[in-house]
């Protein structure tokens, strides 16, 4: 028996991510990363000025202490950056990006358990997001924090 989904849901959301999403049209990233960044990108447990990657409660799902239930939220981030001022393009690119995420969260006959992140959760959705836009000596930059909660029994 597992003390937490968290382990096996952040590794299914990978999954889901990476093989749902053209690689060469974005690229998704496990937390932060020390390197620069490609124009989009997707982190999963990673928001800026956060440490928090996951958050988790636990309770007992009934009388007897035999089975948990376990709430969880996994944070993430979209960044769209460019080298010009297009404030607009950035924000319009980051809800695309965000779409393909809640997307790729729903069930699809190729994807059946897609919101139960491939069986590692009950159910996952998309529940909340904080928008950013900075202009830059770079160009424009727009952040998209966004939060998946999920719901397990372990």
């Amino acid at each position: 028996m597992s003390l937490s989904a968290v382990p096996n849901a952040l590794d299914a959301l990978l999954t889901i991510l990476r093989t749902g999403i053209d690689p060469n049209d974005l690229t998704v990233l496990d937390g932060p990363t020390l390197t620069d960044v490609p124009d989009d990108v997707i982190f999963v447990g990673y928001q800026p000025g956060d440490s928090v990657s996951v958050n988790v409660q636990q309770g007992f799902a009934y009388a007897g202490a035999r089975r948990r239930d376990e709430t969880f939220e996994i944070h993430g981030l979209i960044e769209s950056r460019s080298g010009d001022t297009d404030m607009q393009a950035r924000r319009a690119r980051a809800f695309e990006i965000l779409g393909l995420i809640e997307t790729a969260l729903r069930a699809t006959d190729a994807q059946p358990t897609a919101p139960t992140l491939n069986g590692t959760v009950l159910w996952a959705h998309l529940t909340a997001g904080d928008l950013t836009q900075d202009q830059t000596p770079d160009g424009a930059v727009v952040g998209l924090a966004w939060t998946i909660s999920c719901q397990a029994r372990i």
